[in-house]
């Protein structure tokens, strides 16, 4: 580029930055970032081309939410490696924030197809669906475990993972369905949650891959057994196998206003 020499105006290396000029006027206050030269008769600032680069690295800084003191300490003692190293951590620090918000676009998505799925369901309907293969977080529990006590237990696993708030997962309980086949509709065997994009296998729930059986039940809870004998009825007559467990999670808290409006979705494994 001709006249990289040549000094242009405060509005002008703005304008070419895509800044307002009240930004370097800030930085020259501060200390951060000095014009080329003042004009000693009318006090204006003048900038020149070879300052490009280093407002540019200053602007990228702060974008990446550096101080402008660590960014005076770096501009102070800058070289190769100290910005490396710079880039190291914030190269690390945007990997953590984007798998954060991977989690919330996959929470969204999961909360608009619960959305969809009330708009169309029939909840009388009986289905099979294709599912894949999930990795569950459980906690153990039994009829003597407290409802206090599973909330203990859920807020101690979901800290494990670092959790920011209770919506970055999802949640539900597990019966076996060796449970349900002897009648026992209150068998429940496990707490479930579902984080999304965990990395890791070892030591969590496999929830299998294949189809499911699915169906819903809307209401209290206490009427969830007849929902229940009415599934099995249905697998009966359609020849058709269950395992495993039965995946158990509500699907319209955030809509729900009455008890009797809440949602279960119920889904269990097909297969002999």
């Amino acid at each position: 580029m001709d006249g990289k020499d040549k000094l242009l105006t405060i509005g002008q290396f703005a304008a070419m930055h895509g800044i307002n000029k009240k930004t370097l006027m800030w930085y020259d206050e501060i200390g951060l970032f000095a014009p080329a030269c003042v004009n000693p008769e009318n006090g204006y600032r003048c900038y020149n081309y070879h300052q490009s680069p280093i407002l540019e690295t200053i602007l990228l800084l702060r974008e990446l939410d550096v101080s402008t003191g660590e960014i005076k300490e770096f501009l102070n003692n800058r070289s190769a490696k100290s910005l490396a190293l710079l880039f190291d951590e914030k190269i690390a620090e945007l990997g953590q924030k984007l798998a954060h918000l991977s989690a919330v676009q996959k929470t969204l998505c999961n909360y608009r197809q619960n959305m969809e799925t009330l708009l169309r369901m029939d909840l009388s309907e009986i289905t099979i669906v294709e599912k894949e293969e999930r990795c569950l977080v459980t906690v153990d529990i039994d009829r003597q475990v407290s409802f206090e006590k599973e909330v203990e237990l859920i807020t101690a696993e979901t800290a494990k993972y670092q959790l920011g708030r209770l919506h970055d997962a999802s949640y539900g309980s597990m019966i076996p369905v060796a449970s349900l086949q002897k009648g026992d509709f209150g068998g429940y065997s496990k707490l479930f949650i579902e984080i999304p994009l965990l990395a890791q296998k070892d030591g969590l729930h496999i929830q299998p891959a294949g189809k499911y059986l699915r169906a819903f039940h809307k209401g209290d809870w206490e009427n969830l057994p007849e929902r229940y004998g009415e599934i099995l009825r249905y697998a009966k007559g359609q020849g058709i196998g269950l395992r495993g467990f039965s995946y158990e999670k509500g699907i319209n808290e955030i809509v729900a206003g009455r008890m009797e409006d809440y949602i279960v979705q119920i889904e269990i494994p097909v297969g002999s």
